[in-house]
């Protein structure tokens, strides 16, 4: 028969592209995971990854597999589903997924609630990029994800997945001390051009809104320096190296050669709770859902 763990193991690596990938977001060393496939491939007698450069590619049986698991592991959440709700109560595991600076601003005190509240729940965090975390919540590869929009790019829900708001997130023009805007109350955003921009990687939410937000009033973005955390803008905008547009949330205070102004209109961002449908009724996500937006408030408005 197969075993359950390993197909959940394969599946992993087909919605994370990588054995090491699906380690963390499974829990495990990358060689456990490597041994639940291999064992696999024993009991199947077949080949289900073939090396390709640094990382693996599925093989045709492997894909036919992995459609397989997909399927079990639907039936095992809606069992899982089923006792948690006749119980009434938060139970068993519970993975989420969030984009950095919601993982740093709003999850620590969320999961020490859930914890202090619930503890037969087991909620982990896993660190994803809202890019990937919408997919994952919609292959099953993950319980419940934080992801989060712009005012001028909305979050695409996949068929199969329910929302709920969680707060609006507002976001600064952050530039050196000496810079000329650092006087000002208010700054339109038809009057950012010719700045010299330190920003997130092609490719992340926060670049492509950059990109859109400036080319919308007729400017195209001089980004001179990129980085993955904001901290780390924050400390080039710091050094008189460019200027930023860094949300609040997570954001930390800011050091005292570094101002803070006010866009006019300012930019939002959605935050947003997302999970399967068939996990509706389950309480572990009702229960994480109200968490979050309880903790809300507070957190990006000020």
């Amino acid at each position: 028969m197969l075993d359950l763990q390993r197909l959940r193991a394969l599946h992993a690596v087909s919605v994370h592209g990588t054995v090491g990938a699906a380690a963390v977001a499974l829990g495990y060393t990358p060689s456990a995971v490597s041994q639940q496939i291999a064992k696999l491939e024993r009991e199947t007698r077949t080949v289900l990854l073939e090396r390709e450069g640094r990382g693996v590619r599925l093989t045709d049986e492997a894909h036919q597999l992995v459609a397989t698991a997909v399927e079990l592991l639907a039936i095992v959440e809606r069992a899982e589903t089923d006792l948690e709700e006749r119980r009434g109560l938060p139970a068993g595991r519970l993975t989420v997924a969030a984009f950095p600076s919601a993982a740093r601003g709003l999850l620590p005190p969320v999961l020490a609630d859930l914890a202090k509240r619930h503890p037969a729940l087991d909620a982990r965090l896993t660190e994803v990029d809202p890019h990937l975390s919408v997919d994952l919540v919609a292959k099953g590869a993950v319980d419940l994800v934080v992801a989060h929009d712009w005012d001028i790019a909305p979050l695409p829900a996949p068929a199969g997945v329910e929302q709920a708001l969680i707060g609006d997130d507002l976001c600064d023009l952050l530039v050196p001390a000496d810079h000329p805007f650092a006087s000002r109350t208010a700054v339109r955003r038809a009057e950012l051009g010719g700045q010299r921009w330190v920003c997130q990687p092609p490719g992340r939410v926060c670049h492509d809104w950059l990109l859109r937000t400036l080319r919308s009033v007729g400017h195209e973005p001089d980004i001179v320096h990129t980085a993955e955390e904001n901290p780390t803008l924050v400390a080039l905008v710091a050094a008189g190296l460019g200027v930023a547009l860094i949300p609040r949330l997570g954001r930390g205070p800011l050091p005292p050669n570094v101002a803070e102004v006010p866009l006019d209109p300012l930019p939002v961002r959605h935050l947003y709770a997302l999970w399967r449908e068939g996990a509706s009724r389950r309480p572990a996500i009702a229960e994480t859902v109200r968490s979050l937006q309880a903790h809300w408030p507070g957190v990006s408005d000020r």
